[in-house]
């Protein structure tokens, strides 16, 4: 659409003695933009105020899912896509002009202005990029979760996909991502995480369409949070923890009441590797206060629980210990064999 003068009873042209013809003041341009992450017509005090006082309001998308709500508020929005001439000849006479940008930005018209502002031949406008609303923290899970709907709903492979198809990715993830951290590197590291992340997202859509017990990644979410608040008293309520140990006895504390067990053992997942499944049961005996003595018998297995159980009360991971070494004779392997680790 082409650019549109906009005339109204609050606009300087409506009333006498004013309008380019009146001096020469370049006026100004207020680049508005917003966060489609924000429910629209949720925007900050400043641009509610800059809309208001505004001698014109343009915006280039006639669908913008902010202008019913603009309009309902009483600013007159019109429909139209201005160059960068069109805009400072509107600014004329100390005009304002606010242009509600388009998901994309407006980058053909900051250009142009950019061009404008450069060739030293024009008296500029004031130019004001004003942020109506903002994007909070976490903002962009949104995004993943509606790009996860699309990619469920339209791609040939992600929409057979089952939880028990996808585990074995779950487990994958998980393992590259214990790897990114052993090795300190910081950009796998986020890679890997975005990852795992994928790995929830996947299976909370996949859960929404369980036709029995359907639940959806908002459950999962309210769900920890919940959690979390419930298991950090001292950070949320009256409780008192000095020390890290004093965290970990609630959060255990906490977590057999909610879970009504008779014994320490249980919620152990015994399909871990080795070595951690036997570090994990050293420290609930451990921290339960039970004196059990290691099993005896003869062959490495139990050579094995004995080192992982003797590892967990130093404080050390038998599994990080042992991928650590394993490292090492990687590369002392690739050494030998004349290549570099």
């Amino acid at each position: 659409m082409g650019y549109v003068r906009i005339v109204n009873e609050t606009s300087p042209e409506s009333r006498p003695g004013t309008g380019p013809e009146a001096g020469a003041a370049p006026g100004r341009i207020v680049l508005l933009t917003t966060s489609h992450r924000v429910a629209p017509g949720l925007l900050s005090w400043p641009a509610w105020q800059a809309l208001r006082a505004a001698d014109a309001v343009l915006c280039a998308d006639g669908a913008h899912p902010q202008l019913p709500y603009l309009r309902e508020a009483g600013i007159t929005v019109a429909e139209a896509s201005p160059t960068a001439q069109d805009l400072v000849d509107a600014c004329a006479g100390g005009r304002t002009v606010v242009v509600v940008a388009t998901g994309e930005g407006e980058p053909a018209l900051t250009d142009g202005l950019a061009r404008l502002a450069g060739s030293g031949r024009v008296a500029m406008p004031e130019l004001e990029l004003l942020p109506a609303s903002y994007d909070l923290p976490g903002a962009r899970l949104l995004d993943l979760v509606q790009v996860m709907d699309r990619i469920r709903a339209e791609c040939p492979w992600s929409s057979r996909q089952t939880h028990e198809g996808l585990a074995k990715y779950g487990i994958e993830e998980a393992y590259e991502l214990v790897e990114a951290i052993e090795a300190g590197d910081r950009t796998e590291l986020r890679e890997e995480l975005g990852d795992v992340l994928l790995q929830v997202v996947f299976h909370s859509r996949i859960a929404e369409e369980d036709p029995e017990e359907p639940f959806s990644v908002d459950d999962v979410a309210g769900g920890i949070v919940a959690k979390l608040i419930h298991r950090h008293p001292h950070v949320f309520g009256d409780e008192r923890a000095e020390t890290p140990e004093d965290v970990k006895e609630h959060w255990l504390r906490t977590k057999a009441e909610e879970k009504r067990r008779t014994s320490v053992t249980e919620g152990v997942p015994l399909g871990q590797p080795g070595l951690a499944l036997a570090a994990k049961l050293a420290s609930r005996t451990r921290t339960a206060g039970l004196d059990v003595p290691l099993p005896q018998g003869e062959g490495i297995g139990y050579e094995l629980l004995a080192l992982a159980a003797r590892a967990e009360a130093d404080g050390v991971d038998p599994e990080a210990a042992l991928r650590a070494a394993a490292r090492v004779y990687r590369d002392a392997i690739r050494a030998a064999e004349g290549l570099s680790a």
